[in-house]
């Protein structure tokens, strides 16, 4: 995406680097994404709180953890 085509910044994501870049860059699942996107944004999105956030982020990280331990158990044969 580039520059003319890209939605207006959001105040709440008012870094220098975006989480959409570094999700894109560093290649990261969908889970694990939106747990960098909600800790970025942790208490600065008007209507949400810093525990809502983080609330938001653990569990997206619990969801990525529990389809990394499906992954492995299917690879090993565990079902």
């Amino acid at each position: 995406m580039n520059e003319s085509t890209r939605p207006q910044k959001p105040s709440h994501y008012d870094h220098s680097i975006e989480p959409w870049d570094v999700i894109k860059s560093w290649g990261l699942s969908f889970w694990t994404g939106n747990t960098v996107k909600y800790i970025c944004r942790a208490g600065t999105k008007a209507g949400n709180s810093r525990v809502d956030d983080l609330r938001k982020a653990l569990e997206n990280l619990n969801e990525e953890y529990r389809h990394a331990i499906e992954e492995e158990k299917s690879r090993r044969g565990d079902y």
